[in-house]
């Protein structure tokens, strides 16, 4: 445990920002997994195309993700998708 007060309060600060990147990486894997099970089960449509690329948006906008690394899912989400309904 730091000793400095300045130490002090980036651990806490740290430990506060760590939980809530987790939350939200959480939250866009749990989309995207339900997302593979629908396509795979053939149950996928855009509307969950759409909601979990917002899912995978919204940790890219809050700098969970790279937005690189959020585009290229969702353009492989989308091509998974298409490549389901042909």
């Amino acid at each position: 445990m730091p000793n400095i007060k300045s130490a002090i309060k980036r651990v806490k600060v740290t430990e506060k920002k760590n939980l809530r990147n987790r939350m939200v990486k959480s939250a866009m894997k749990t989309q995207i997994k339900k997302f593979e099970t629908a396509v795979s089960a053939n149950e996928a449509d855009v509307k969950l195309l759409s909601a979990t690329q917002g899912a995978v948006d919204k940790a890219a906008a809050k700098g969970v993700i790279h937005k690189n690394a959020a585009n290229r899912k969702k353009a492989r989400m989308a091509k998974r998708l298409a490549k389901a309904q042909a």
